[in-house]
């Protein structure tokens, strides 16, 4: 599937379940993408484990989210969709990029901190090591582009020092990836906390718009979102929880913020959200009854993680064996 398109890397992590912050901020954009790109679209199983899952779970949601990129549009023939783990080299060079990654590069990382106080039982060594991980992902295909939020840049920063080091001993053996940013919409906030991101794993489901949420739930979840004092629907920096509902309506509407407050102009918050639900329904409806159809089709899902590990692993191997002579190892007969 190898093309002379600049190749493009993203995944998700396998824990919570997906959102309509996913679905703007990543998977939306990754549909248009595959027209102009080489993507390789992963879900990081790997990632997932820094902390603890339900091994049953875990792999359903494996198989649930590849089927999600698949009924959001991501299509096989043009992009390899495939599993982490599936594909050995990204253990394989994540220990190499170890030993040319600083101790003080991954105690500046702030995801660490951070994730150290959501889980302060389990701080461990994986999630320290996360960023070695993440850059032998982007590294391993030779990555033009990774698409990325505002909470991952020290990640992709971290992957480019340590390929610019790699590359200033060894010669070149690693492209230097360049972020991608997308527009509107890249960070959606929570529904009830809009000064915290949307996020697929929270404990509180009513902070977030699941893809997969029924009608009702959908409705009802926006209805309670947090909303400002006063009843303008306008967007600003004092109004977080009405600016958030306005970025979700301008992307799935494709309408400017602007043209939005325009058209609610003298109505009230009620019946904003009220069209808001209604939009975001008819908007993953077609979507979930394409998931629908697709996990009673488990084997054609199989078949296309196994393609995709096929491929993944024959250009992964391509840029390991590189690595490999440059460091000095014996390569397998």
């Amino acid at each position: 599937m190898k093309t002379n398109k600049p190749v493009l890397l993203s995944g998700i992590s396998p824990s919570g379940n997906l959102t309509i912050g996913n679905y703007i901020g990543a998977l939306k954009n990754w549909v248009e993408m595959q027209e102009k790109y080489d993507c390789l679209f992963i879900v990081v199983d790997m990632h997932a484990i820094t902390v603890r899952q339900e091994p049953g779970l875990l792999r359903s949601r494996c198989l649930s989210f590849i089927a999600q990129y698949l009924a959001c549009g991501i299509d096989p023939e043009k992009s390899t969709l495939f599993v982490q783990s599936h594909v050995n080299a990204h253990t394989e060079l994540a220990w190499i990029l170890g030993c040319y990654t600083y101790m003080g590069e991954l105690n500046r990382m702030t995801q660490f901190k951070d994730k150290s106080k959501k889980h302060p039982t389990n701080i461990n060594a994986g999630l320290y090591v996360y960023p070695l991980l993440m850059a032998a992902d982007i590294l391993l295909y030779q990555t033009d582009i990774v698409p990325i939020g505002d909470d991952q840049k020290q990640h992709l920063e971290i992957t480019r020092d340590i390929a610019v080091r790699f590359n200033n001993l060894h010669g070149k053996v690693f492209k230097i990836p360049e972020p991608c940013f997308p527009k509107i919409g890249a960070r959606i906030m929570s529904l009830l906390e809009p000064a915290h991101k949307m996020d697929k794993s929270d404990t509180n489901s009513n902070n977030y718009v699941a893809l997969l949420d029924e009608p009702s739930i959908i409705t009802n979840k926006i209805k309670t979102a947090v909303t400002d004092s006063g009843t303008q629907i306008k967007t600003s920096e004092t109004k977080p929880g009405i600016s958030n509902l306005i970025a979700i309506y301008s992307v799935l509407s494709g309408i400017t913020p602007k043209e939005v407050e325009n058209n609610y102009i003298g109505k009230n918050y009620m019946t904003f959200k009220k069209d808001l639900a209604e939009m975001i329904v008819e908007k993953l409806r077609p979507l979930q009854n394409e998931y629908k159809k697709l996990m009673k089709n488990k084997d054609y899902i199989y078949e296309i993680l196994k393609k995709g590990a096929q491929e993944a692993t024959r250009r992964a191997e391509e840029t390991l064996k590189k690595v490999y002579e440059k460091v000095g190892f014996i390569l397998p007969a």
